[in-house]
């Protein structure tokens, strides 16, 4: 069998955010060799396991409505025949990591990952890989908080944020704050560099997983 006649990957996505499932269903619908779905809670993600499963792959939200921290993972691995089920998470703690792990999950993707690394961790997953990322160890975590107990993010940085929750372009947030489009993209920039987010989109994914709003 050819590349162009293989099977595409199947990726059933569930998340109670639908700024997250579009842009994951978006990218890997334009991809040739994924199919992707997507459901908003895990009790419908379990339901289209169970019409139309298993799936190649199956990502979590560790938040979501139904997974009682890493409780839904064990229903989703049970329900998915024996395939491949992650979590899609921000912030993980350590012992999200390793409970994931022992309950069998196939690990962790970030939604602050670069959409350019999701495709090969997503075939490392689905090939019975198990996957955790370096930044877990590495990387700076993201802050909702000062050791005050006050929000990191400037007044002007969160309405800017809730502005860009509402999905409204650099153009349109200038113009309602009366700032120059450049000031906004200045006010983007320290958003993202504050909650280690890469972009706009992932800047209010984390922002409401770590509770700013």
């Amino acid at each position: 069998m050819t590349p162009s006649e293989a099977k595409p990957i199947r990726v059933l996505i569930a998340d109670d955010h639908a700024m997250v499932l579009e842009m994951f269903k978006q990218f890997l619908s334009n991809l040739p060799d994924f199919e992707a779905q997507t459901a908003p809670d895990l009790d419908t993600a379990l339901e289209r396991m169970d019409a139309e499963g298993p799936f190649d792959l199956v990502l979590v939200d560790l938040d979501m409505p139904g997974m009682n921290g890493v409780g839904g993972l064990s229903k989703a691995i049970e329900r998915n025949g024996g395939n491949p089920v992650g979590i899609l998470t921000s912030n993980p703690t350590a012992h999200v990591v390793s409970e994931s792990l022992s309950l069998g999950g196939a690990g962790i993707i970030l939604k602050t990952e670069s959409l350019k690394n999701l495709t090969n961790e997503i075939r490392f997953m689905a090939n019975g890989g198990r996957y955790v990322p370096v930044e877990l160890i590495n990387r700076p975590r993201a802050k909702a908080r000062d050791s005050s107990g006050n929000s990191s993010l400037s007044e002007r940085e969160m309405t800017v944020l809730a502005l860009l929750a509402q999905g409204k372009p650099n153009r349109e947030i200038g113009a309602e704050l009366g700032l120059a489009e450049a000031t906004v993209k200045m006010h983007v920039k320290s958003i993202c560099a504050k909650l280690g987010a890469s972009n706009r989109t992932q800047a209010v994914i984390v922002a409401r997983d770590i509770g700013i709003f």
